[in-house]
């Protein structure tokens, strides 16, 4: 299956492969923990029970995403002692202290409290489970500051020195955790997670509205989840931009590949729309292209030059192709968002959100766009910036683990059959706790008890009365 590859290619691989499953878990999972605040949050204010219902809903999922987060999360950072171990010994000094800040400030924060926000509502009261609550949110954020920070200190190094060992040494840990273009790919990803969840939670909302218009916790969820398309969108857009000049200013050669410049542009560049990257010949074969747009993008300015990959050496130019897809598929997605929004928007205006059915079926099939986005940004994130693992200063090839290529074929092809398996099983569980009708009868909210059962008043009328029968 693997025969012909270099132990680098095969430790690449096994890498990407894991690190895929893994962003998928997080990324969900810092949205939804803020998503249960918010509904929390609003039950407390309100006293609603559509917001309690959509909680307990919802905090069930939460709970299985959160655990094959752990899990997938273990299980690839055992391979930076297995096959880059190299780069462990050399990086460790600055790497290693951040990501045991993550876990000690965030991931004891998140699981210390998730069993309250889970388990806890009956026994410590709302409001100190409103806490917990709070606090599982925070740590998510928390934990996504911390491995953003040690990924952006890989992509722009700062404050470090290098000993006589090779080993980058700490100089000043501010520049370290505050490096470059930590502050724009924290804001990136984190906008990227709340767009990724909005989308899911307004997919099942449109599921079930598809199924009955006059469900309540389904409209509740859906317009939420519109809401957020309409406001997060267009400031991730932005976010992205910003983020994209400061890779400009720092890795040159990143967003070379991704405008698919082989050639530099004395006078204004092009912006690429499609085309096939043509590595032997350096060049964009059947490019469909707006003259002097990518200079208008990158430096404000139409006539602007842009250098291009001719100037890089050919031993440090990024895989053009895979990065070219990956960042159009990422910006597909999100003008795709941003288009939803915007429908969804203007059918609310005309007072036809919930009946709005082809915006709903459209919504169901985005449901997994997020997710989709974000493989296909950190697949342009990290892809880029090869043949680096520190930008710059380590090499890819030269952070390798003294290791034989049968011993990573052999691990490769067991994590491939596993995670299929585990994670496939896991996956196959949310989406059937999704397909679950929400705002069902709930014993301990009391919609089956009382003498609004008695008189015949059915648990949807009940939630959309706000009545529970107390």
């Amino acid at each position: 299956m693997f025969d012909g590859m270099t132990a680098e290619l095969l430790a690449r691989i096994q890498f990407a492969f894991t690190v895929s499953f893994h962003i998928i878990f997080p990324a969900f999972s810092i949205g939804l923990a803020s998503y249960l605040a918010v509904l929390n949050g609003l039950w407390l204010w309100t006293k609603k029970d559509v917001y309690l219902s959509l909680f307990n809903y919802w905090k069930k999922i939460f709970a299985v995403a959160f655990g094959m987060g752990v899990v997938s999360g273990i299980v690839m950072s055992y391979q930076f002692g297995t096959n880059w171990s190299v780069f462990s010994d050399k990086a460790g000094p600055v790497i290693g202290p951040l990501m045991a800040y993550e876990i000690l400030s965030a991931f004891f924060l998140e699981a210390g409290f998730l069993g309250i926000m889970l388990f806890g509502r009956e026994r410590v009261g709302p409001r100190l489970h409103m806490f917990a609550t709070g606090m599982v949110a925070f740590g998510t954020l928390l934990s996504a500051t911390w491995i953003l920070s040690v990924n952006s200190w890989m992509q722009t190094p700062a404050g470090y020195s290098i000993n006589t060992d090779g080993q980058f040494v700490p100089e000043d840990w501010w520049a370290i955790v505050f490096n470059p273009s930590f502050p724009y790919r924290l804001t990136h990803m984190v906008l990227a997670a709340y767009l990724t969840t909005a989308f899911v939670v307004g997919g099942v909302g449109a599921l079930h509205l598809l199924r009955d218009k006059t469900n309540l916790a389904a409209r509740k969820m859906f317009s939420m989840a519109m809401w957020m398309a309409v406001i997060v969108t267009p400031l991730q857009i932005v976010a992205g931009d910003l983020h994209g000049l400061n890779t400009l200013e720092h890795q040159p050669a990143k967003v070379m590949a991704m405008e698919g410049h082989y050639d530099s542009y004395p006078e204004g560049a092009p912006l690429i729309l499609f085309g096939i990257p043509n590595s032997e010949e350096k060049r964009i074969d059947y490019a469909i292209e707006i003259p002097k747009l990518s200079s208008l993008i990158l430096k404000h300015d139409l006539n602007a030059p842009l250098d291009g990959l001719d100037t890089i050496p050919d031993d440090e130019e990024p895989p053009v192709a895979i990065v070219f897809w990956s960042f159009r598929i990422m910006i597909a997605i999100g003008f795709a968002m941003l288009a939803i929004g915007f429908w969804s928007l203007f059918r609310r205006w005309k007072g036809q959100l919930y009946d709005a059915n082809w915006l709903q079926r459209v919504m169901v099939l985005m449901a997994p766009s997020g997710f989709v986005a974000v493989l296909a940004g950190w697949v342009t994130t990290e892809v880029g910036r090869q043949p680096f693992t520190v930008y710059g200063v380590l090499r890819t090839s030269d952070s390798l683990a003294p290791i034989e290529a049968p011993a990573v074929a052999a691990s490769l092809t067991a994590f491939i059959i596993v995670y299929f398996f585990v994670f496939g099983a896991g996956t196959y569980y949310i989406m059937r706790m999704m397909n679950k009708t929400p705002g069902a009868i709930d014993v301990k909210m009391g919609l089956n008890k009382g003498p609004i059962r008695a008189a015949g008043i059915t648990p949807a009328q009940q939630l959309i009365s706000g009545t529970t029968g107390r």
